[in-house]
Order: C-alpha cells, then structure tokens, then sequence
C-alpha cells in the first residue's frame, strides 16, 4: 500500500512533537565537530505547503504549528525548532508568514552541516519526486526510492560511528508496529551507539504496548518513551496521539522534554490531554 500522503497532516501537533525532538537531537550532535550521518527511512517530500489543497483539506497544522510560530511565551526548548520553521519560510517566500513546513528532511537540511550526510528513503512514487528534488542542491545527501527498513540496516553503521536514525512509517498496515521495533533491534545489534528515533500512532493501544513490551525483552539499553496525546485512547476510528521510542537519546533530553510538553498541553490540548514520559529501559 503506497497511499499515505503526509502533506495531509504536515504540521500538525504530532510533528510539533517529533520535529522537536529531532531539531533538539540534531543540534546535540552538532557540538561534536566530527560528522555524523542522519537516515531517515520515510521521508516523505521534504517540504510542504500549507496552503495547497492536502493541508488545507485538513487543517490540522492549525492545532500544530500555527499555534506556536508567533507564540511570545515559547520555553528555551522549543526556540531553536520554531526559529527554524520561521527561517525556511523567510528563506524560501521572504516573508516569515506560515506558508511552509518542512518535513523531517528539511528539519534535517537546516541542521547539517559540510561534514555531516544524509541518507533518505522513500517508496511513494510522488513523494520520491519531490523529495529528490527538494534535495537536488544538498550535496551530502543520498536519496534512494527503496525500502526503508532495509535501507537503515545497510547504512549501520556508518563509517563514522555517529548517526541518528528516524523510523517514522505510515502504519497504514499493522505489520508496520512490530516490524519498526524489530528493525531498530537489528540496528542496535550492528550499531549500539546510535540514536534511534521511531514515531508511532496511538490509533489502538494494544499495538503501542506489544511495541513497548517488545523492546523491553530484548538487549536493547537506554530507551525513552514520549507520548502526547490530546484525547484519551478510544475504539473509534482515528489517532487520538503519538510517540517516540528513543534510543540513546541525549543525556538532556528528557529534561527538555519535561518543559515540552506541559506547554504543548497548555496550548495544543484540553483538560483530555495528557502526556506520558518515562525511561522505559534504563542504560
């Protein structure tokens, strides 16, 4: 199935919180000056538009990103993502007016620098299109239409010892759950240093347990678990939240993250919302 389009939900407040938190953990491995490599194993077309006829169908950047881009009450964390976010659009329109958003590519395309490169997978015959090219003047970044999970298991690990790996599928079949945690496994096993990232749904509840309980019975260490959810979990039809299954993830991350995501609450969500973050698997 190769029928998700992410420009439908491109902003919304589950990027807030995984653009987040992969702005924060790129910009940690930025204080290293040895290159790093990012690989992406669904990244979708790069950047989309806010106003074209995907976005504006569902409006959900709305109750994401266009609640926070103005905002003059942002916590210390959150500045550098949505500095970035008003910096594309300055760059690419002249005006810092949200017209923009960029995909986990784009976050990336922001952060590295010369010494650092980018692997990007992708399946979506269309998405593929873009994302080459939106990627046609970043030199050190490797765009291959092929099957992510394999992809992140030929790039690990890389010739530096240093990367950060995002695992983010549609889950528009259910083997996607178990089959993203077994792939993160298989990394960890050639590259223990890593830093995993992998985004879920919380669409059924069951499925976002058994990927935690899969986890913590195998030889995986250091695994944090965010999760946002702006109503409670529910039988019908539709994501209720999200999360992130972090390996190694940076030593200050889950303070950050503790400033997060009461302020995503106070301005995203209601008195339903609720968030959970918890060391699922100590080091």
């Amino acid at each position: 199935m190769l029928s998700y389009r992410h420009a439908f939900h491109a902003g919304n407040f589950a990027d807030v919180l995984k653009h987040s938190v992969l702005t924060l953990t790129l910009d940690y491995m930025t204080r290293k000056e040895k290159g790093f490599s990012y690989i992406d194993s669904h990244a979708g077309a790069g950047m989309y538009q806010l106003n074209d006829d995907y976005a504006q169908k569902t409006g959900e950047y709305k109750n994401g990103i266009e609640k926070l881009i103005n905002a003059n009450d942002l916590p210390e964390e959150l500045i550098n993502y949505i500095e970035l976010i008003k910096a594309i659009n300055k760059k690419e329109t002249g005006s810092e007016q949200l017209t923009l958003y960029p995909g986990s590519p784009g976050i990336a395309k922001q952060i590295l620098r010369r010494q650092d490169n980018a692997h990007l997978f992708d399946l979506h015959p269309t998405d593929f299109a873009l994302l080459t090219e939106f990627t046609q003047r970043w030199k050190k970044s490797f765009v291959k239409q092929s099957d992510g999970y394999q992809g992140v298991l030929a790039m690990v690990p890389p010739p530096s010892r240093r990367a950060v790996v995002l695992i983010d599928p549609p889950y528009e079949l259910k083997e996607d759950y178990p089959k993203a945690v077994k792939t993160i496994i298989k990394a960890y096993q050639k590259f223990a240093t890593g830093t995993y990232i992998l985004w879920y749904p919380v669409v059924t509840r069951t499925l976002v347990d058994k990927m935690a309980r899969d986890f913590t019975n195998n030889s995986v260490k250091n695994v944090l678990q965010v999760e946002f959810c702006l109503t409670p979990d529910s039988d019908e039809y539709g994501m209720t939240g999200s999360g992130l299954f972090i390996v190694n993830p940076p030593w200050q991350l889950a303070s950050q993250l503790e400033k997060i995501l009461p302020y995503l609450k106070n301005k995203l969500g209601s008195q339903q919302t609720t968030f959970i973050l918890e060391q699922l698997i100590n080091e």
